[in-house]
């Protein structure tokens, strides 16, 4: 409600990634905490360093918010590798773009080949070039997969900055020569909506922790008021992702 854009992290999501990827049995937060500075690192990344196409932080509402309420743009980060697999593994522009429409390297649980994409950003960083990036884009957009709603043009946002990725000593991630952080909006994020709904309705139904919320001083109409919110925000998600076409017969109906 108070906010333009809204990036959205999720810790099952992130913990898995860690297991996944960079093989830590058991992730603390430090670990998770490391992942999540990449993306923040990879967004901000134009604000501080030089590159061929430089994104303006007021560039993310302008080219992935449609509507004042879909501002929940979904992160994705690649190459998220370990140091002993980086040794022997090729990290082309074509395979980390490739990565990031992996739903195993989303900072959110959802399957974005169950949704549409509004808006794509892709924000390179390190040894890459424009033409590659082309290729690899061009590439992307052949895939059957990857769905885009047909009330909006199909583009994507790209940024190119020059200053590789950094990591501190000791972290489980390879340093690695070029990455790339994704920013969509897709309806398909509207699954972490219902998720988070479901669990809410079980917590609410048995009254459990309200009442240390009500002995803060909050009302327990502001959590119906709330639950409310997101279902409307549910099928507002919902009312995105549907065709232009199918609108158009419903309305001759």
């Amino acid at each position: 409600e108070h906010s333009d854009c809204a990036f959205m992290v999720d810790n099952e999501a992130v913990y898995d990634i860690c297991r996944r990827n960079l093989d830590i049995e058991r992730p603390s937060y430090t670990n998770l905490n490391r992942l999540i500075a990449q993306i923040v690192s990879s967004i901000t990344a134009s604000l501080r360093f030089e590159g061929a196409l430089n994104v303006d932080l007021n560039e993310f509402q302008t080219n992935l918010v449609p509507y004042p309420r879909i501002h929940f743009p979904l992160a994705t980060y690649a190459p998220i590798i370990s140091a002993e697999k980086a040794m022997h593994e090729q990290i082309s522009v074509g395979e980390i773009t490739n990565a990031v429409f992996d739903p195993a390297s989303q900072m959110v649980k959802c399957d974005p080949r169950h949704g549409k994409y509004m808006a794509c950003c892709l924000l390179y960083r390190g040894d890459v070039v424009p033409q590659d990036v082309n290729r690899a884009v061009a590439t992307i957009k052949t895939k059957r997969s990857i769905q885009f709603v047909d009330w909006c043009p199909t583009g994507f946002k790209v940024g190119i900055n020059y200053q590789p990725m950094s990591v501190v000593p000791g972290s489980d991630m390879a340093q690695v020569p070029r990455a790339v952080c994704m920013l969509s909006n897709t309806t398909a994020i509207a699954e972490a909506w219902a998720r988070l709904d479901h669990k809410f309705d079980l917590l609410y139904a048995k009254r459990a922790f309200v009442h240390w919320y009500v002995g803060e001083g909050m009302e327990e109409g502001e959590f119906s008021e709330a639950r409310e919110d997101l279902a409307a925000l549910e099928k507002d998600y919902e009312e995105v992702g549907v065709d232009s076409v199918e609108l158009d017969k419903t309305d001759e109906y």
